[in-house]
C-alpha cells in the first residue's frame, strides 16, 4: 500500500529530466511521481518576455514528460495553498523540490516547508540549480566573497556533484488530480506582436540545450576567448536561455567544460569563468540580497541619478534610437531575438547609467521585461557593475565610450548594419524585423532618418565624471 502513495515534485526553474535531484529522488523511492508546476505570485510578477519564455518551456517539458509516462500537473494560485490541497487530494506523504535562491523564494519555501512538516509531510529540498551552494564557499575570514577573482580561485578546484542521469520512465499515479489548463495559461502573454518575430530565435527544451552545448564545445570553444566580445559573431554558447529555465543545469555545463579544460582545450577556462560569474551573482544575492533593489555600495545612495523612466532620453534608450549605434543596435537585437550580446549589455547599461545619468534600476526593470534569458541575480549584478555602484564594479571613472567600443568590436560594421535599418539602401532582414517587433505606438519606420545622438560619447563622459567628482568619489 505504501508503495502506491505518491511523491509530489514541485518544479520551478528545473525543466529537465537529467541532473534533476528532486525528480531523481522521487523516482528512486519507487512510488508514483506527480510533477507539479504552480504559477504562483512570483511567477505572475515576471516581465513579459521571461514570462512568455517560461510558459513555453513548461509546455515543452509537459510534452517531454508524456514521453516517459508522466505529465506536468499545472495549477494557478498560492503555492502554499495548492501544495496542501494536493496533499489532501492525493494522499501524498512527500514533497521534493530543488532549491531556489532569490530572497522571496527562500522565504516562501521556508514557510511552506514549515507548514508541511507540521502536517507530518516529508519535505526535502535538493541542490540542483548551482554548482556550489552559497553557504559552502566562504572567505578565510568568514562570509561570502565580494570580488570575483578570489571567488573563482576558491571554487575552481572544488568538486562538483556528479550529474544524475535522466530517468527512462516515471511511475504515474492511478488517478491524476484535476489540473488547470496549461495550454490556455501558456497562450496568455503580454508580448504583443513581437511573438512572431522572437519565436524563431528561441530554442526550447533539454535536448536542444545539450545540442547547443555539444556544438559549442566541438566548433566554438577554441575561438571563444577571442570571439566572445565580437557581437556580430555567433561565438558564445547561447545557453543563457536554457539556464534561465533550468533546461540544462550549471553542473552539467561545468562537468563538460571542466573535462575539456583538464584536456587542455583552448577557451575552456574562459568559458568556465563565465559560468562561475553566474554563480558569483547568485552567491551575492544569497549573502547580500539588497543587491537586487539597492545600491550595493552605500556611498551611491543619494547620487543624483534621473529617476523618471518616462524621461525623453530614457524613452529613446528603450526604443533603440539614442543616435549611438552600439547602444541602438544592442537594444534592437534584444527586441528581435529576446537576448542581447554580453558586450552590448555592458555598453547599453553604461550609457544609460553614466552618459544619461539614469538610475540603474530603470534599466534593470526594462531588461527584466524584455529578455527571454532574464536572470534576477545576473541582471542585478550586471547593472550595478556597469553603474559603478555594485561589488567588483568597474571604477567610477571608467565610462565606456560606445563609439570607440564599436570601432574595436565591430570594425567592419556588420553588427551595426545587422540591426539598424535607417540610412541603408537595402537593410538586412534582422534590421527590418525590429519594426515588426516593436509596438506600433512607437511610430518608427525603417525609412526614417537615423537620429543624432541625444548626448555624445565625449559630452556624456564629461558630465558623468563631473557629477562623480562633485560627490567626492
Amino acid at each position: 500500500m505504501g508503495d502506491n502513495i505518491p511523491v509530489l515534485v514541485w518544479l520551478r526553474r528545473d525543466l529537465r529530466l537529467g541532473d534533476n535531484p528532486a525528480l531523481a529522488a522521487a523516482v528512486a523511492s519507487g512510488r508514483p511521481v506527480i510533477p507539479v508546476f504552480i504559477a504562483d505570485e512570483m511567477m505572475q510578477d515576471l516581465g513579459a518576455a521571461p514570462d512568455w519564455r517560461l510558459k513555453l518551456g513548461v509546455a515543452h517539458f509537459d510534452r517531454v514528460l508524456r514521453q516517459v509516462g508522466s505529465r506536468v500537473l499545472f495549477r494557478i494560485g498560492s503555492a502554499r495553498q495548492i501544495l496542501q490541497q494536493l496533499v489532501a487530494e492525493t494522499g501524498a506523504t512527500g514533497i521534493y523540490w530543488n532549491r531556489a535562491y532569490h530572497p522571496d523564494e527562500i522565504t516562501r519555501d521556508t514557510n511552506i516547508k514549515s507548514d508541511l512538516k507540521a502536517l507530518g509531510i516529508e519535505v526535502k529540498s535538493f541542490p540542483g540549480n548551482l554548482c556550489f551552494e552559497p553557504w559552502t564557499v566562504a572567505k578565510g575570514s568568514g562570509g561570502g566573497y565580494r570580488v570575483f577573482t578570489p571567488f573563482w580561485r576558491s571554487v575552481r578546484q572544488l568538486s562538483v556533484a556528479a550529474s544524475a542521469p535522466a530517468p527512462a520512465q516515471l511511475r504515474s499515479p492511478q488517478d491524476w488530480p484535476k489540473a488547470d489548463d496549461l495550454q490556455l495559461w501558456a497562450a496568455r502573454h503580454r508580448m504583443g506582436r513581437g511573438v512572431s518575430v522572437v519565436r524563431p530565435y528561441l530554442s526550447l527544451g533539454e535536448q536542444a540545450a545539450w545540442e547547443r552545448l555539444e556544438t559549442f564545445c566541438d566548433d566554438g570553444l577554441s575561438g571563444y576567448s577571442a570571439g566572445r566580445d565580437i557581437p556580430s559573431r555567433p561565438a558564445t554558447s547561447g545557453l543563457s536561455e536554457a539556464l534561465a529555465c533550468g533546461e540544462i543545469s550549471a553542473r552539467q555545463i561545468w562537468h563538460r567544460g571542466r573535462a575539456l579544460w583538464q584536456d587542455g582545450a583552448v577557451g575552456a577556462e574562459t568559458f568556465l569563468k563565465q559560468l562561475v560569474w553566474r554563480e558569483f551573482a547568485y552567491h551575492l544575492m544569497f549573502h547580500e540580497p539588497h543587491i537586487l533593489t539597492r545600491n550595493w555600495r552605500q556611498e551611491w545612495d543619494g547620487f543624483p541619478w534621473n529617476q523618471d523612466d518616462q524621461h525623453p532620453d530614457v524613452i529613446a534608450w528603450k526604443q533603440g534610437r539614442t543616435g549611438i549605434a552600439f547602444v541602438d543596435a544592442a537594444m534592437r537585437e534584444m527586441y528581435v531575438t529576446g537576448r542581447m550580446h554580453n558586450r552590448g549589455r555592458m555598453i547599453v547599461a553604461s550609457y544609460l547609467s553614466k552618459h544619461l545619468m539614469t538610475d540603474w534600476r530603470i534599466g534593470q526593470r526594462w531588461f527584466a521585461d524584455c529578455l527571454t534569458d532574464w536572470d534576477p541575480a545576473s541582471n542585478a549584478m550586471g547593472w550595478q557593475w556597469a553603474a559603478g555602484s555594485g561589488p567588483d564594479a568597474a571604477p567610477y571613472f571608467r565610462v565606456f565610450n560606445p563609439e570607440l567600443q564599436l570601432k574595436k568590436f565591430d570594425p567592419d560594421g556588420r553588427y551595426r548594419r545587422g540591426w539598424i535599418a535607417e540610412g541603408q539602401a537595402e537593410p538586412s532582414e534582422t534590421a527590418l524585423s525590429y519594426f515588426d517587433a516593436i509596438p506600433k505606438s512607437w511610430n518608427m519606420r525603417a525609412g526614417n532618418p537615423y537620429p543624432t545622438p541625444i548626448v555624445s560619447a565625449a559630452k556624456g563622459r564629461e558630465r558623468a565624471l563631473a557629477a562623480y567628482q562633485n560627490r567626492g568619489f
